[in-house]
């Protein structure tokens, strides 16, 4: 049976796992040090990837897994224009209910001022 990562590669891995025990190793980006051995083991094989070596290529997810991310992707995409349209239909409602509901409060204002004023001058007449 054919090996699935050649001596070099495990080489590497050896060396960040040994480095990761001595506290020396970092990671990458952040420049942390590495505390997990799976991150070590990870960091061994990305670094005998980058240099060729016999290496298996990253496990991509698997297919019922991508299947359910793309309907969830469709469905919040689905939802947020379903709710973009209705703030925008309630919006549009508000707009409208408000110029018209101005315009009847100032009539009904004034109804109420008139009213007053009558009965105020009637009160004084009296």
């Amino acid at each position: 049976m054919a090996r699935k990562y050649s001596k070099g590669a495990s080489a590497d891995v050896e060396r960040a796992v040994k480095k990761k025990n001595a506290g020396t190793l970092k990671s990458g980006r952040s420049g942390k040090t590495v505390k997990s051995r799976k991150q070590a083991i990870a960091i061994g094989l990305s670094e005998a990837r980058a240099e060729g070596k016999k290496v298996p290529s990253k496990k991509s997810a698997k297919k019922s897994d991508k299947k359910a991310t793309k309907k969830a992707a469709k469905s919040s995409a689905k939802k947020s224009t379903k709710s973009a349209t209705k703030k925008a239909a309630k919006s549009s409602a508000k707009r409208s209910s408000k110029s018209s509901g101005r315009s009847s409060r100032k009539t009904a204002s004034a109804r109420k001022s008139s009213g007053r004023k009558s009965t105020k001058t009637s009160g004084k007449k009296a």
